[in-house]
């Protein structure tokens, strides 16, 4: 099992050359409020003098800090991979027997660990400022001595709650918020640190610690400074679990004091003065307390997290490893023969388009209808029902139809209803159905336009790589749309005209309905004659038209003369004045202008009237049915011929025709700025989940246990 820790530096190593923070690798995350001995309890666990320190807020960055233990024959293996050539002679990599390594100096190697403190100090002060404020952004650093246990650490600045020096004033939420994005990581194990001269309740390491693990299964308590405690009280209590119990435990641990730190007191030297102070006031506890206990228990615990981080990790890496591949190959390979590349994508283009009507592509939309289930939609529901709306006499009045068959009579009076009157009323019926139609072409035009966008954005991707291909395709596609528009407009405007060129009577469909209206009408004549009196004659009723130039109560009650036609109550008054002849008086109000249109719009209708107009609006309904259900059927027709199937047979050798040229190839196929950038991140980052699975894959079976 020890030899899971340097599997997960591996790890570490892999996913820092790219920067990511993807996989969630166990590591110990060490936290507790400023001042309270963090750093003495890593320099500790070093064994050397590292770290910055001092009082206030010295640990201003995250520091990652690996440590890996070798033994002398690693140093020597290391030492001849190490050697190489500088201004033509041999040099030799690492002289010591320890030495550090940070991340961002990438391989230069420091065996003076004066230079490391020193370096840490510079690398926070370039990137957090000279002052005290603070930054998410982690220093790496990896320590290799025969003198450590194999330990990932975090170290973490310190829980403040008063802004100093040009701190902002929520500094306290920010060092919050970052001490939780470390130890949120559910494979991460939580150092709390805590001084023994505070209160153990008091503590915000632990209280910060229960936000994120309030089962307490991977947190660890430290109490530091136990030589600092006031006289007469000890940490038994609370090193025994009695105060605060915690499930991993509670381990104390004697920090150097800053005299000792000030007068370069050695940490081995430290060690042993804390090991003595331990068998002197905790005799009872001392083998389970102390800096090398603390070292070994954390060793312990991050080798059993681990093993059980494993499987989960192997896991996670390969479902990433998969998703970066995808994304990898969304982005394509890099051009090297554009010509067949343009004729690739232009190809694959236009017959994704078709495809996207015809409904056979690869990318179904499940949320809308769209391509070809649209276009269908449209014709059969939007114009379908919008057609079938249409109210055959809509806008017609009966004295609209009235006037239509007097006009169509010209001077003469009528013994038949005339056919021109039906032809003209008709016409001006149909005509109402070129709009709907014209506005089918529309909506089939915009469609088509819809399918462009879709297709780009879901069926080829390698277009989004090439965004000025991709606008010129749209062009393309677009100005071949708008050049069948016209052409389509025209032929819906023909369908229109047709049905208004000639009026067919003879129309199977139409024939019937006249015959059954026929019969229809001269069976309401015969009914109207059956309940007509006895006493009046009936060539007399049906008589029209005044005998005299006098105006007879007689002649009032006919048909033919349009004053017989007046309502009930102007019957009345004209009767009052039988006896006058017809130019009447001006000065009363009952002359007759006879410049006024003979038809007055508030009437009762006479029988006559009244039949034949139900004849004419009956008639132009029967033949607005068969020419509505011709369109309905014509339209959709010749918008799939003049426009859909058109663009679809055409589209690849306009596209062509178009666009492949020698000329713009260059300019078509350049990449948009950020598509090799994001292919090259792709392409690292899967290159470090193979190698983390390759990694991860070494370790045996055995190693676990």
């Amino acid at each position: 099992m020890e030899a899971l820790i340097p599997v997960i530096n591996k790890l570490q190593d892999v996913f820092n050359t790219v920067g990511a923070d993807i996989i969630q690798l166990p590591q110990i995350v060490v936290v507790g409020t400023q001042s309270s001995g963090k750093s003495s309890v890593l320099e500790s666990l070093v064994g050397r003098d590292i770290l910055p320190r001092g009082t206030g807020i010295v640990t201003r960055r995250p520091l990652i800090l690996q440590l890996v233990h070798i033994d002398s024959e690693d140093r020597r293996k290391t030492n001849e991979e190490n050697e190489s050539k500088r201004n033509g002679r041999l040099y030799r990599g690492i002289d010591g027997e320890e030495w550090g390594k940070f991340l961002h100096t990438k391989n230069k190697i420091y065996t003076d660990f004066e230079q490391i403190r020193q370096e840490i100090e510079a690398e926070t002060e370039r990137i957090s400022g000279n002052n005290k404020g603070i930054s998410d952004e982690p220093i790496h650093l990896k320590v290799f001595s025969p003198h450590v246990v194999n330990l990932t650490l975090v170290d973490l600045p310190g829980i403040t709650k008063v802004p100093v020096g040009d701190q902002p004033k929520d500094i306290e939420v920010q060092i919050k918020d970052l001490i939780l994005k470390y130890i949120s990581n559910p494979n991460s194990i939580i150092l709390a640190v805590t001084a023994a001269n505070t209160d153990m309740a008091t503590s915000e390491a632990l209280k910060v610690a229960r936000e994120v693990d309030p089962d307490g299964r991977r947190t660890l308590a430290v109490v530091t400074k136990l030589d600092l405690m006031d006289a007469g009280t000890d940490a038994m209590d609370v090193l025994m679990g009695r105060v605060i119990p915690v499930k991993l435990g509670i381990i104390g641990i004697v920090n150097r004091s800053q005299l000792d730190i000030n007068q370069k007191k050695l940490v081995a030297d430290s060690i042993r003065d804390e090991y003595a102070f331990l068998q002197r006031k905790y005799p009872s506890l001392a083998n389970r307390n102390g800096t090398k206990y603390l070292a070994r228990t954390l060793n312990r615990l991050l080798m059993h997290h681990i093993r059980d981080c494993l499987p989960e990790l192997k896991t996670r890496i390969n479902v990433l490893a998969a998703q970066y591949q995808s994304l990898l190959n969304s982005y394509g390979e890099p051009v090297d023969d554009k010509n067949s590349t343009l004729l690739q994508l232009i190809t694959k283009f236009a017959a994704e388009y078709c495809h996207t009507i015809e409904g056979t592509a690869k990318y179904i939309e499940t949320t809308e209808l769209c391509g070809g289930a649209r276009i269908c939609y449209i014709f059969h529901e939007t114009f379908g029902r919008t057609l079938e709306s249409v109210d055959p006499l809509g806008g017609l009045t009966t004295i609209d139809v009235l006037t239509a068959i007097r006009n169509a009579t010209g001077p003469r009076p009528a013994l038949f209803v005339p056919e021109v009157s039906f032809e003209l009323l008709v016409k001006r019926q149909v005509k109402r159905l070129e709009d709907p139609s014209l506005r089918c072409v529309e909506l089939v035009h915009e469609e088509m336009q819809r399918i462009i966008q879709h297709c780009s954005n879901y069926s080829t991707q390698e277009l989004l790589r090439f965004p000025k291909l991709h606008d010129a395709i749209v062009e393309v596609v677009t100005s071949l749309l708008r050049k069948r528009l016209p052409v389509t407009n025209e032929m819906v405007h023909n369908l229109v005209a047709i049905e208004l060129a000639y009026i067919n009577t003879k129309h199977p469909d139409f024939a019937d309905a006249c015959g059954l209206m026929n019969n229809n009408i001269e069976e309401q004549r015969r009914n109207r004659m059956r309940d007509l009196p006895s006493a009046v004659p009936r060539d007399k009723a049906a008589s029209s038209g005044p005998q005299s130039g006098s105006v007879s109560d007689q002649a009032d009650g006919g048909t033919g003369n349009w004053r017989g036609m007046l309502k009930k109550g102007d019957e009345n008054v004209e009767r009052s004045g039988g006896s006058h002849t017809l130019p009447a008086s001006p000065q009363k109000g009952h002359a007759v202008n006879l410049l006024d249109v003979p038809v007055p719009v508030s009437r009762k209708l006479s029988a006559r009237e009244q039949r034949d107009c139900e004849v004419i609006e009956r008639l132009i309904k029967s033949y607005f049915l068969i020419v509505r259900k011709n369109i309905q059927d014509s339209v959709p027709k010749a918008v799939m011929h003049f426009l859909v199937n058109h663009v679809k047979d055409c589209l690849q050798s306009e596209l062509v025709g178009q666009l492949y040229k020698t000329a713009l190839l260059e300019d078509l196929l350049t990449e948009s700025e950020d598509m090799a950038q994001r292919r090259n991140e792709a392409a690292d980052m899967l290159k470090a989940l193979q190698k983390a699975s390759q990694v991860i894959a070494e370790i045996r079976e055995t190693h676990l246990w």
